[in-house]
């Protein structure tokens, strides 16, 4: 299969089936990947931004933010870059008022066994090892 690295804004046509024409598009490339033609590589800052739109100028909830992109990653033909770590992260995400930057940073730390260092008290609350700075 052929890769494709795939930009937010596509992903967003193909969530939000808007505007019409684009969305149709990207339903076409999303059908063109689950058959096998090509992936569609996505990285963790594609689905960090999709996050941020969603909630800020969509106003989309947390919760209904987390579910589209967990079928995102889940996809046939769909590759996101560290997909268990983005899980995680939109464990987090779902569950809790947090930024998907947070979410994921706690994840990838957690997933290691290590520490973050921060200033940022909410972390502990989404269970990060906090190093002491």
């Amino acid at each position: 299969m052929t890769p494709v690295w795939v930009d937010t804004n596509v992903l967003l046509r193909f969530l939000t089936n808007a505007p019409e024409e684009q969305a149709r598009r990207a339903l076409d490339l999303m059908r063109r990947a689950a058959g096998g033609e090509i992936t569609l590589v996505v990285p963790v800052v594609v689905i960090a931004e999709i996050a941020w739109v969603m909630r800020s100028l969509y106003g989309h909830p947390a919760s209904k933010v987390a579910d589209a992109l967990r079928l995102l990653v889940l996809a046939d033909g769909v590759a996101v870059e560290n997909d268990d770590v983005v899980l995680d992260a939109l464990d987090l995400l779902a569950g809790r008022s947090v930024d998907f930057a947070d979410a994921y940073l706690v994840a990838a730390a957690a997933m290691r066994g290590e520490a973050i260092a921060t200033f940022d008290t909410d972390l502990k609350k989404l269970g990060a090892a906090v190093f002491a700075i």
